[in-house]
């Protein structure tokens, strides 16, 4: 077989080429360790590596999400710990005032701190993070939670919803606690009432406190209202809204005397009887017990130019109100002067009133409630006016409410008035439940704050062990084995050594060189 000298040039800078190729990448390969630069040095293996990259970004993510979580439950533990600390100082208060040899001056300066605690307190409830995010606002960041209404009492603006993130492929976690979960839920213990049929002092039944809640549900609220009178000096009788005698569910069955101080426990609820008047009449005296009526707060509408407002509510049909009253908060919305309709909040553009209605002077009533507004001829109504309306069903009380009902309370002189002071020590009473309950609340909020917190670094620990492997993974995959690819270098060093040196000899082999 005969080969031409261009054939053999043309064979040999090509095998000389790839030699040289080989060398040269090698090396490349040699200084920086690295195998695959591009999916053609390994398909597979570079297939595997953007895999393992995009895995490596979202773990990334989970890390980013992970530190912004432990700082906002951070604040949140400090927040909450501190609120913890503050009604605790108002409960050490509250046991403070049952000293026999204190003062009305005494129980004011008590009043006095408590209503510097009911400032820090809304101070901290509506603290913001160092984005000027309320942090208990739920999704609501730029909305003040906690607010004082006209009355003293205490709104909350924001929401209900939890914001979370995700920090594990399957977990998610909230990194918000919500004020109505922290401080609008505890249980309310003095939702009940007493109404006396003869107001003279001489006898009294205090309002009641709620110590077992689940009895309270399941049995008070069935056979309400209740008419307690007296059979004899000695005998209560209770009867249900049915007329049934449930006097045997009472406390002893009803046995009492004629002394102070007397507790009678029924379904669920306690209530101090207190005879002022061993001698007082008992003939034709009882007391009306039912749980407190649900209350409304009105405000106008922010768009509602109008300057009237609501002076009183009240509610007029209980089963109309029951029935369809929108709960936990509605819309009254002027069509004209003197019509309106009553929306579920918010109003959508699929909203449709619940019910509808005319004024009937400065009476508005919906839905079994009437609204009473000091709208005037020269300040009407007009369409599109709009009042929220928040309903308190008493069932829960903000924290806030309960440290300013144990203020004003403190603040009423009773030196020489035995009722007055019966009253208070009713009112003392209820505070010490309400802020056991609202410290629960709270401690709850803490334990939920903590176990997420726990979670969050066992997840994190996981987290840190994935990033460990797809580390290693990809770097099986990607980079050299030092010794092998120096190994190689020298092989294909020596081989394009040998072709050099081959070339030239075949070289001289040519007729020229004969001639």
């Amino acid at each position: 077989m005969r080969i031409s000298t261009g054939q053999f040039y043309e064979s040999t800078a090509a095998n000389y080429q790839k030699n040289f190729a080989n060398v040269v990448k090698s090396s490349e390969e040699a200084s920086s360790l690295v195998r695959v630069n591009t999916a053609a040095d390994d398909p597979v293996g570079a297939s595997r590596l953007l895999q393992l990259g995009q895995q490596a970004s979202i773990l990334g993510q989970y890390a980013s999400n992970t530190n912004t979580l432990k700082a906002t439950l951070g604040q949140a533990e400090s927040v909450m710990t501190s609120i913890t600390n503050v009604l605790q100082r108002a409960k050490e208060l509250a046991i403070g005032t049952g000293n026999a040899g204190y003062t009305d001056a005494d129980r004011q300066a008590n009043a006095s701190e408590l209503g510097q605690i009911e400032e820090q307190l809304l101070s901290l409830m509506n603290t913001q993070d160092e984005n000027g995010k309320y942090i208990f606002a739920g999704s609501k960041g730029d909305t003040v939670p906690f607010t004082r209404n006209s009355d003293g009492t205490y709104s909350y603006n924001g929401d209900q919803v939890t914001l979370n993130l995700p920090i594990g492929d399957s977990m998610s976690m909230a990194t918000n606690s919500t004020g109505w979960e922290v401080f609008q839920q505890a249980l309310n213990t003095s939702r009940t009432q007493a109404t006396p049929s003869m107001n003279d002092g001489l006898v009294t039944l205090s309002n009641g406190q709620v110590s077992s809640n689940v009895t309270y549900n399941n049995k008070f609220r069935a056979g309400e209202p209740y008419k307690v009178e007296f059979a004899s000096a000695t005998q209560l009788k209770i009867t249900d809204s049915l007329g049934n005698d449930v006097t045997n569910e009472a406390t002893q069955g009803g046995v009492i005397t004629t002394g102070k101080n007397q507790n009678v426990s029924f379904r669920g609820v306690d209530l101090a009887l207190n005879f002022n008047d061993p001698n007082a009449a008992l003939t034709g005296r009882s007391f009306k017990l039912e749980g407190t009526p649900d209350t409304f707060n009105v405000a106008r509408g922010p768009g509602n130019p109008s300057l009237t407002q609501a002076t009183s509510t009240r509610i007029t049909d209980p089963s109309a109100y029951h029935a369809s009253f929108p709960g936990g908060s509605a819309v009254l919305k002027f069509t004209s002067d003197s019509t309106f309709d009553l929306y579920a909040a918010p109003i959508t553009a699929d909203s449709k009133p619940v019910s509808s209605g005319t004024m009937v002077g400065n009476t508005a009533t919906a839905s079994g409630v009437e609204f009473t507004l000091n709208n005037t001829a020269t300040d009407p109504l007009a369409a599109g006016d709009q009042f929220n309306i928040a309903i308190n069903t008493h069932e829960t009380q903000n924290i806030l409410d309960t440290v300013n009902q144990l203020k004003t309370a403190l603040n009423t002189p009773i030196t020489g008035d035995v009722v007055a002071g019966q009253k208070q020590q009713a009112a003392i009473a209820s505070g010490m439940g309400n802020l056991a309950s609202g410290l629960d609340q709270v401690s709850a909020a803490l334990s939920s704050v903590g176990g997420r917190g726990s979670a969050l670094d066992t997840q994190s620990e996981t987290n840190q062990a994935l990033v460990l492997a797809n580390a290693q993974t990809q770097s099986a995959i990607r980079d050299s084995d030092p010794a092998e690819v120096m190994t190689r270098l020298t092989l294909q060093q020596t081989m394009l050594q040998a072709s050099q040196l081959a070339f030239s000899k075949i070289a001289q082999l040519g007729l020229f060189n004969k001639v």
